[in-house]
């Protein structure tokens, strides 16, 4: 049973209601990104997040994927009530350790009512929490702490490397209409450190990461069934993110991406610089959602093939967004040598996703 069930409101509702009511404001080209300022909350716009993904390893070598995920959604509902349970602002976090020992993804999610000091979105730097879920922004790295059912996360993660603006200036098209687009900025090659507890033993663990933060009103068209994404951390210190959006009659909605090379040039990608063709499908047992977790992935004249770290790492979110979806650890190849990890996310294959 979920610690916050009890300030949960059906979705279906709030959807309803935000469509009646809400006053969104809209992504704009030419707005230029101000920090510290907006490593904070948007309150304003519908949706938003914090998105960390990274590789672990211990001190016997063993290698693990990690996600740790905050979001917040502005529902637009009963905004003039004075209450202190109006839901202004909903917040949602997800967590899984992929871990190939056991095969699957150990994964757990909170959901609440931003208030009552038991859950809250600063807008002044990155400091968000659910209970006893947190990321916050130390100087110029972060620190995550996460008590889930099965495992615990306290992970330092310092930046080595300058913030990448996504699309022109942190304006980030996601359609062909100028406001199908989100505000986007990440942190490539975070140097993680840390401890995570894992069947009633707590290790010490070192690695990488990748962190997004993001906020749009309309970031997925109703034409849209979902996206593939990748960001990677290469060996020699560059990184890369692709994504595609699929439409739902089939074929690519829009694509995009940004490549950095090790010394430091950025390149922006273009809808016709990005190509996802699967290598391999992975069938749940649980939903018969199948993903393509094996890729090709043109970016630019960057080409790679995704492998990934373990096949089962399908999250489950329904009690939380709503949605099922394939959030992997993947290596990067290019022929036989391996030149980055990172993360591979897949999602509108159980179902077309609805933000």
């Amino acid at each position: 049973m979920q610690r916050r069930t009890f300030l949960l409101i059906p979705a279906a509702f709030l959807a309803d209601a935000a469509r009646a009511e809400a006053d969104y404001p809209v992504v704009r080209a030419g707005h230029a990104l101000d920090f510290p300022r907006d490593h904070g909350a948007h309150p304003q716009f519908r949706t938003e997040w914090w998105y960390i993904t990274g590789w672990l390893v211990d001190d016997a070598g063993h290698e693990r994927g990690f996600q740790i995920t905050f979001f917040r959604n502005r529902p637009g509902v009963a905004e003039d009530n004075p209450s202190a349970f109006a839901p202004r602002q909903l917040l949602f976090a997800h967590a899984a350790i992929a871990d190939p020992a056991r095969g699957r993804l150990i994964h757990d999610q909170r959901a609440a009512r931003a208030g009552f000091g038991l859950a809250e979105a600063s807008e002044r730097t990155t400091d968000v929490k659910i209970d006893d879920w947190s990321l916050v922004l130390i100087d110029d790295g972060y620190r995550s702490r996460i008590v889930a059912r099965e495992f615990m996360l306290d992970l330092a993660f310092a930046a080595t490397r300058p913030i990448l603006l996504q699309g022109e200036g942190g304006y980030s098209r996601k359609g062909p209409q100028p406001e199908q687009a989100s505000y986007y900025y990440s942190r490539p090659q975070l140097a993680v450190s840390g401890s995570m507890a894992l069947a009633n033993s707590r290790e010490s663990v070192r690695g990488s990461a990748w962190l997004d933060h993001e906020w749009s009103t309309e970031y997925l068209a109703a034409d849209a069934r979902g996206w593939d994404w990748m960001g990677l951390n290469f060996d020699d210190g560059g990184a890369c993110m692709a994504f595609r959006i699929r439409a739902k009659s089939g074929g690519v909605f829009w694509a995009g991406g940004a490549l950095r090379s090790a010394g430091g040039q950025r390149r922006i990608l273009q809808p016709s610089d990005v190509g996802f063709e699967p290598l391999r499908q992975w069938r749940s047992p649980r939903g018969d959602a199948e993903y393509p977790i094996a890729m090709h992935v043109r970016a630019g004249d960057l080409e790679l093939t995704l492998e990934p770290l373990m096949d089962d790492q399908e999250l489950d979110a329904r009690a939380s967004t709503g949605t099922v979806y394939w959030e992997g650890a993947v290596r990067a190849r290019q022929g036989e040598r391996i030149v980055g990890r990172g993360y591979l996310e897949l999602t509108g294959y159980w179902k077309a996703l609805q933000l």
